[in-house]
């Protein structure tokens, strides 16, 4: 047993030595973890941050202005007051996503009590913030028509008091949760890369059979692989939890760290054995990557990162259970969100143990009979 463990040692440094002669996947995976991570975290697609508004103020009046003052960063930038004859030319020409029209007349119809119309133009292919940016526009709009016919707000007491208490997150920033799901994101992806390219680099150089020769065993070939490039994987995660999430973006997640890489380490096992066994069915690195882009996001987009996994039909929901990263991001999200303990977590654990066994061991066959043909 001690000659095998160390021969998995001595295997696993000759993979750090040669992925630090790898300038190319150095850089790659400093980047993965620092500024993929920020940016990530700062430039969320589904957050309306700045969107651009042109209002066609044919009205003139207080009300107008009202409403014109109302829009401001960080929702909307500036407003660009236009002319009509400018709003259908500013939105083909892409300068503007929202043109508001408060026609003529507009206050005294909304004062007199008559049904008073105004236009809101949305540039839909800009889906994101169309979406998100149409629904912030109408309540802008009634909110500020309904305060200015009150006078003071404060004096419309309202049936029903609303008292809005938001967990885990109480400022609503949406750094929080980018950040941290680019990470979880990135350890699946980079643990797949690391190790297919590690198997399918001594393939192409030739150092495969030289191993062959050596007296060590395919389980410890693969093992080697295993804990080497999960341990620069696991220790670049960290780095980035600590430097940019939890020091640039300021999320509080300090006491939950050990936990989160206690459950990043047992799906590094996964992942890592799923790189193998898909190295073994490619010939080159352009054949193990279009079989990542067929693996990758499938396990990104369906394990509940990027939509929850409620809103998938059932049949998914079920077929996704037998992906780490299912588990993974479960386990990520309740740790790092909400503090959760062991106690909560304990099934996603064994989740990952048991699918990280079995990919094991399906990789470790698959690598076993790989082998036997080069021999």
């Amino acid at each position: 047993m001690r000659r095998h463990l160390a021969n998995v040692f001595r295997l696993g440094v000759k993979e750090l030595w040669s992925l630090w002669r790898d300038p190319a996947m150095l850089l790659l995976i400093v980047y993965t973890f620092t500024i993929s991570v920020y940016t990530a975290a700062t430039a969320m697609p589904d957050t309306l941050n700045k969107a651009p508004i042109a209002i066609v103020d044919e009205d003139g009046s207080a009300l107008s202005a009202r409403i014109v003052s109302a829009f401001y960063p960080p929702l909307f930038g500036p407003p660009a007051m236009i002319a009509v004859s400018q709003a259908d030319a500013g939105m083909d020409a892409g300068l503007y996503t929202f043109v508001l029209d408060i026609p003529p007349n507009f206050q005294r119809d909304v004062l007199a009590g008559r049904a008073a119309s105004i236009q809101l133009n949305v540039d839909a292919t800009r889906m994101s913030q169309a979406f998100t940016g149409s629904g912030y526009v109408q309540q802008i709009v009634l909110d500020e028509i309904n305060e200015f016919v009150s006078r003071y707000r404060s004096h419309a007491v309202p049936k029903v008091d609303l008292a809005l208490r938001a967990r885990f997150n109480p400022t609503l920033e949406h750094a929080w949760f980018g950040g941290i799901m680019q990470i979880i994101n990135n350890v699946t992806m980079l643990s797949i890369i690391l190790t297919g390219a590690a198997l399918i680099r001594e393939r192409e150089h030739g150092t495969i059979e030289h191993l062959l020769v050596m007296p060590v065993t395919p389980a410890e070939i693969m093992l080697a692989k295993v804990w080497s490039m999960g341990l620069i994987v696991l220790v670049a995660a960290a780095v980035a939890l600590l430097l940019v999430v939890r020091g640039l973006l300021h999320v509080p997640i300090g006491a939950a760290i050990p936990l989160f890489m206690a459950g990043a380490a047992l799906h590094l096992f996964a992942t890592t054995s799923m790189g193998i066994f898909m190295a073994t069915l490619a010939r080159s690195m352009p054949q193990f990557g279009l079989l990542m882009i067929l693996t990758l996001i499938p396990l990104q987009l369906l394990s509940g990162g990027t939509t929850p996994r409620e809103s998938m039909p059932a049949i998914v929901q079920n077929l996704m259970l037998l992906a780490p990263t299912t588990h993974f991001v479960e386990l990520g999200q309740s740790v790092l969100f909400r503090g959760a303990g062991l106690d909560v977590v304990w099934r996603q654990f064994l989740a990952l143990f048991a699918i990280g066994g079995t990919l094991f061991a399906f990789a470790m066959a698959r690598f076993r009979r790989t082998i036997a043909q080069m021999a």
